[in-house]
């Protein structure tokens, strides 16, 4: 990549970025250096809406580069199109595929920027299957709007054998209340007018008093809450519902032959528990630049976290890793679980008419 031009000694390389779920502190340092050396930087984007991808990556597209804004002609299921949702759709992969392949055929290379990751429910995997075996095509991974869910929630969503289940709310409802009852860990993805039949099947699988739901992770309007307690009028599409597997296990399992419900040491989320008033206590506004607020909480736009409560220890290791209770703290402000990590790695793969992944270190 050396910025806009036209190379026709060789086809131009296709490049999906994931650009992380919302806080542009999330791209990846990859990412970032291959979007401001881009000739070309396509986005997805919703009929009258901004790119919500193309924002997070505002201060990263060079000037002068050409950019491509495919614009998706329906975002529900109600169309003319004589072909239905799914006509209208394969019809407008087909025709971004084919803007996209005339920079590439040009020597100009093109890089596609994704919300969260590019191959975990993102359109740009249809440009993938369009494009990938006619030019080299490289994937960089981003991190997915789960991972940032999960560390607003500061719960341990899995661990040791867990079983963690991603599920579209767009499934019947009885198969997504099967599936709950079936899994440790759950992620439920694409909410929006799906919400009232996911909060019933979470119910019906036993699952809901253990819920949380999560709009628009790590971006600036965040909001962190139990499932129970949500206006169904007011869940957008970029939401999604943390269960965490210690609520059907307990915690601190590690090296335990023991029933988790029948050892004291181990303690089951209460009735409510993280999910309940305690989560309420926990959940405060910050702001970057407010005085006391521990570093790397806050962030350039004041947002919802769930934070232990004030005091001497507040930045501090979280008691729950260590497996202690705090007995000077109310149960009411107990903190859940703490958070849990983890650091991908990989080399980059190329090759025409393959999928490459390019781990940048970060996933």
């Amino acid at each position: 990549m050396s910025g806009p031009g036209v190379r026709p000694d060789r086809p131009g390389r296709f490049w999906g970025v994931g650009v992380g779920p919302g806080d542009p502190e999330l791209v990846t340092l990859k990412a970032a250096r291959l979007i401001g050396a881009a000739d070309v930087v396509a986005y997805h984007a919703g009929v009258g809406k901004q790119s919500n991808a193309r924002r997070i990556a505002a201060d990263l597209v060079p000037a002068g580069c050409v950019e491509e804004c495919l614009t998706y002609p329906v975002t529900t299921g109600s169309t003319t199109h004589p072909g239905g949702y799914a006509g209208a759709l394969a019809d407008f992969y087909a025709e971004s595929a084919d803007r996209l392949a005339a920079h590439l055929e040009a020597g100009r290379d093109v890089v596609l920027l994704a919300e969260g990751d590019p191959l975990f429910y993102g359109s740009f995997m249809y440009m993938h299957d369009a494009l990938a075996e006619r030019f080299e095509t490289v994937v960089v991974p981003g991190v997915p709007a789960f991972a940032a869910a999960t560390a607003s929630v500061a719960w341990p969503l899995v661990r040791q054998t867990d079983v963690l289940t991603v599920l579209p709310g767009t499934l019947p409802e009885p198969e997504l209340a099967r599936r709950l009852a079936d899994t440790d860990g759950a992620v439920i993805m694409k909410l929006g007018r799906t919400f009232p039949a996911v909060r019933r099947a979470l119910a019906a699988a036993g699952r809901l008093e253990h819920a949380m739901y999560v709009e628009r992770a790590s971006m600036g309007e965040e909001r962190v809450l139990p499932v129970a307690e949500v206006d169904a009028d007011t869940v957008p599409y970029f939401s999604l519902v943390v269960v965490n597997g210690d609520s059907v296990h307990g915690t601190g399992r590690r090296g335990r032959a023991t029933d988790p419900a029948s050892d004291p040491g181990t303690r089951r989320p209460r009735p409510g528990g993280a999910a309940g008033a305690g989560a309420r206590a926990r959940t405060r506004r910050v702001a970057d630049a407010g005085g006391g607020a521990c570093p790397g909480r806050g962030g350039p736009r004041g947002r919802l976290r769930a934070l232990r409560p004030p005091g001497p220890a507040a930045c501090g290791p979280h008691p729950a890793r260590l497996g202690q209770r705090r007995r000077d703290r109310p149960r009411s402000s107990r903190p859940g679980p703490g958070q849990v990590g983890g650091a991908g790695g990989g080399r980059e793969r190329r090759g025409r008419g393959r999928l490459r992944h390019g781990h940048g270190g970060a996933r």
